[in-house]
């Protein structure tokens, strides 16, 4: 062989000595990063984990809470209704009392009915019950329902209720039932 094939030939082992070289760096550095992008990769996948958790976990209180909320409002409105029945009784009691009066003979039996109302109405404050006050008050429709209009007997009167036909009933300050009023205009 010549020189120059030698040195062609040892020029070619030199840049394939190289290009090894080269191609073990690559590989090194490419090894050195796989761990790094795993780790990178088992992290978000871990922060990602963790925001599915607590999106659960928010979502689970938030229906705890409805159906909490749901079961009270079921539970009022059942209240409601067997209270909207027994208004009608209580009027009934009023109405006896109010003829009772009448009755001169009848003390004992004015005193027994006296007592069973109250004790009614005792039971029903107890509940959250409370009559809506009405005669002399100022019209309020959240709370008055006028099932008529008079004249005022005079300038003060005006806008008042004047009389109160059926009286009305809250439960824990909301009507269940309008008292049903006169109004002076």
């Amino acid at each position: 062989m010549s020189d120059t094939e030698e040195i062609k030939e040892e020029n070619k082992e030199a840049e394939n000595a190289a290009e090894e070289t080269v191609t073990e760096q690559d590989s090194a550095a490419a090894a050195a990063e796989e761990p790094v992008d795993e780790c990178a990769k088992l992290q978000a996948e871990i922060e990602q984990q963790k925001d599915k958790y607590l999106r659960l976990s928010a979502e689970y209180d938030n229906y705890r809470k409805r159906t909490l909320k749901e079961k009270l409002e079921l539970s009022n409105n059942a209240k409601i209704d067997i209270i909207k029945a027994m208004l009608p009784v209580i009027d009934d009691f009023e109405r006896a009392l109010a003829h009772m009066d009448e009755a001169t003979e009848a003390t004992s039996h004015r005193e027994g009915v006296e007592l069973i109302y109250k004790k009614f109405i005792d039971f029903l404050g107890k509940q959250g019950v409370e009559a809506i006050e009405a005669k002399g008050q100022d019209f309020n429709t959240d709370m008055h329902e006028a099932i008529t209009k008079l004249p005022a007997p005079s300038e003060d009167m005006k806008g008042k209720v004047l009389d109160c036909v059926e009286k009305g009933y809250k439960l824990n300050d909301k009507v269940i039932r309008f008292s049903k009023v006169v109004v002076c205009e």
